[in-house]
C-alpha cells in the first residue's frame, strides 16, 4: 500500500499524518508532497524522516490512495494526473464537491455509495461534515424540512496564518494579516469570500453541500458562519424542522445510538460541548437539544467538532480505509 499525502506540511496535512500514525493505517510506503517550495523538508512519521517530494514525483511512483489538503486550485490541476496513473484521490478542497460526476462522502452516511470507479473523491466542508453526522439519522426517522444554520467556527479553519494573526495580535508579536479584522477578542461574519446573493462561499457550501449529501434537495437552508477566536473546533447552533413530531428524549436516544457521535446534554451538571474539549477528538459532540417553542415539529441543538480532525483529516482516512477494507483500489497502479 503506497500513501501519498498531498499538502504534508499544512496543518490538515500534518493532522493526516498523525492520524494515520495514530491508527496505524496498514501503509507500506508513505509519499509526502507539497509545493516545489517545500520539497526536500522533512516529515516525521511514525518515529522515521521522510522526505517530501514534489507532486510530479509522486505521480511517477504511482500511490494506491492520495489525501489532497493544498487548496482547490492544486487539486483541480493535479488530482486528474493522480487518477490517469490509478491513483484513487480523495479531495479535502471545494475542487470536486459539487461535481455531479463526484461522490460528497461522509462514511457513516454514504460510504455505500462509492465502487472502484470513483478516481476522485470529495471530501466536504468542515462544517458540513459534523452538521450532516448529527442531522442523518433525524433526517431518516422524522424528514427535515428546513434547516436555519449559525456557526462559529475556529481559525485553524483558515489555516497557519491565521493561528499565526490571532496570536500574534494576542501577544503583540509580527504577523501577517489573513482577516480584513482583527479576530483575537472579535468575530468576524465574513468567512470565505461574499457571493452574489450576499451570502458567503462558506454558507452557501453548508447549503449545497448538505443537499448532495443528504440526497434531497428539498430540504430548506439558510446559514450564517461566523470565524470566532478559537483554536480548537468549530461549533454550530441548528434549528431544525421536522415533517414529522417528535419526542426530545426519543432525538436524544437515536443520537445516542449513532455511531461517531456523542451525546453530551446534562444541564443539570453544566455539561454540553465545547471546542476545547472537543479538539484532539474524532467524535461529532452534540447537546443542547430541546424543542423550539416557537412553531411544531422544530428543535434547537448545539453541535462540536475538531474541524481538523472529523472535519477533514480523520474523514478521508476513514474513506480510505473503507476503500481498502471493500477491496475498491486499483491494483493497476503497484504495476
Amino acid at each position: 500500500m503506497k500513501m501519498a499525502v498531498v499538502g504534508a506540511t499544512g496543518l490538515v496535512g500534518s493532522t493526516i499524518l498523525k492520524i494515520l500514525a495514530e491508527q496505524d493505517f496498514p501503509i507500506d510506503e508513505l509519499i509526502p508532497v507539497a509545493s516545489e517550495k517545500s520539497a526536500g523538508k522533512q516529515v516525521v512519521f511514525k518515529d522515521k524522516h521522510y522526505t517530501v517530494v514534489t507532486a510530479q514525483e509522486a505521480i511517477t511512483q504511482k500511490p494506491h490512495i492520495a489525501i489532497f489538503s493544498a487548496g482547490g486550485k492544486t487539486s483541480l490541476a493535479l488530482a486528474p494526473q493522480f487518477a490517469a496513473v490509478g491513483t484513487t484521490v480523495i479531495d479535502n478542497s471545494s475542487a470536486w464537491r459539487m461535481d455531479e460526476t463526484k461522490k460528497l462522502i461522509v462514511p457513516e452516511i454514504n460510504a455505500h455509495l462509492l465502487t472502484n470507479e470513483d478516481k476522485i473523491i470529495a471530501n466536504p466542508n468542515c462544517s458540513t461534515i459534523q452538521m450532516v453526522m448529527a442531522l442523518a439519522p433525524l433526517h431518516k426517522t422524522y424528514g427535515l424540512k428546513r434547516l436555519v444554520i449559525a456557526t462559529y467556527q475556529s481559525v485553524t479553519g483558515t489555516g497557519k496564518k491565521a493561528v499565526d494573526q490571532l496570536l500574534g495580535e494576542k501577544n503583540n508579536t509580527s504577523f501577517e494579516a489573513v482577516y480584513p479584522h482583527p479576530i483575537y477578542m472579535n468575530l468576524l461574519p465574513h468567512i470565505d469570500i461574499f457571493l452574489e446573493n450576499d451570502y458567503t462561499k462558506e454558507e452557501m457550501k453548508m447549503v449545497n453541500e448538505t443537499h448532495k449529501i443528504l440526497g434531497d434537495k428539498s430540504i430548506g437552508i439558510t446559514a450564517t458562519a461566523v470565524r470566532v477566536p478559537v483554536m480548537g473546533g468549530h461549533s454550530e447552533a441548528l434549528n431544525v424542522e421536522f415533517y414529522k413530531a417528535f419526542e426530545v428524549q426519543a432525538v436524544k436516544d437515536l443520537l445516542t445510538q449513532t455511531p461517531g457521535i456523542i451525546l453530551q446534554d446534562d444541564l443539570q451538571n453544566n455539561l454540553y460541548p465545547t471546542p476545547l474539549e472537543a479538539e484532539g477528538k474524532d467524535e461529532v459532540f452534540v447537546g443542547r437539544i430541546r424543542r423550539d417553542e416557537s412553531q411544531p415539529n422544530t428543535l434547537n441543538m448545539w453541535v462540536v467538532a475538531d474541524n481538523l480532525r472529523k472535519g477533514a483529516a480523520t474523514n478521508a482516512i476513514q474513506i480510505a480505509k473503507y476503500l481498502v477494507e471493500n477491496d475498491l483500489i486499483s491494483e493497476q497502479v503497484s504495476v
